[in-house]
């Protein structure tokens, strides 16, 4: 198993390679490569304390999923999903009993590949173009996304549609062995509200401010593509979509509020 996860942990780098150099002549303007290593140290060190936040926001959810939340699953003794699937009834769930193999694919792709991808490049595209606003928009909404999601994620766990149901993974089916690294990264019960919708609208947000219609375009069919993966793919519940929805669009609010952008 080990062996097989490595494998895919391969083939999954190998296509955020082929992303990268795609973005690079797709996305990035051409002047990217005649910028000298020292302008781009300068850029770097310019944005540095908004990778900081970024980083540090990743770091802390790391020690959530891995150390925090069995503690606190174990100390409320209370799964929520008995009553959201109480509200919803077995919406999703005839999602899972309908799957269809293409749509599979390209949802899984979708949410394993090309999402984690953005959660990448758009830093990195905004350090290289320089947008400061764009920067602090991601590192900001995403520190505040997080900050109200955190109590939800201890003190209301929400388990995942399938894992309810006892449905077998979809992810599983795609990429055999892969839950091994997707369980290091959330838990089966970190499900209310969605950070996949909340975080990738906020991409899709970020992305915006630039003005680069052909990356902006991307990174909103990739939030559509989410939300509606965590949905077919039967990991999410539908309170959990719209909470990931109003979450994203309330930071926004606070962040057009609050922040003075520059």
């Amino acid at each position: 198993m080990v062996d097989l996860l490595q494998y895919w942990l391969l083939v999954l780098g190998f296509f955020h390679l082929i992303f990268f150099i795609i973005g690079l002549f797709l996305f990035l303007p051409n002047k990217i490569f005649k910028t000298t290593i020292a302008e781009y140290y300068h850029l770097f060190t310019t944005h540095f304390k908004y990778l900081i936040i970024i980083f540090g926001v990743v770091a802390f959810h790391f020690v959530e999923v891995n150390v925090l939340d069995s503690y606190f699953t174990n100390m409320l003794g209370v799964d929520f999903a008995n009553n959201i699937q109480m509200i919803e009834g077995g919406v999703v769930y005839w999602f899972s009993q309908n799957w269809t193999p293409s749509l599979i694919y390209f949802f899984v792709f979708m949410y394993i590949v090309v999402y984690p991808f953005t959660l990448w490049f758009s830093p990195l595209y905004f350090i290289i173009t320089d947008d400061k606003k764009a920067m602090k928009t991601l590192a900001y909404g995403l520190i505040f996304i997080y900050a109200i999601a955190l109590p939800f994620y201890l003190f209301f766990p929400v388990t995942n549609v399938y894992t309810f149901y006892g449905i077998e993974s979809a992810l599983e089916t795609v990429i055999p062995s892969v839950e091994s690294f997707f369980y290091s990264t959330t838990t089966i019960n970190n499900c209310l509200p969605s950070l996949h919708v909340a975080v990738t609208l906020l991409i899709a947000k970020s992305v915006s401010i630039t003005k680069n219609k052909k990356l902006s375009y991307f990174t909103y069919f990739c939030a559509i593509s989410v939300t509606l993966s965590v949905i077919y793919l039967a990991i999410h519940w539908i309170t959990d979509v719209l909470c990931g929805v109003l979450l994203a669009f309330g930071v926004f609010y606070i962040q057009k509020k609050f922040i003075q952008e520059k």
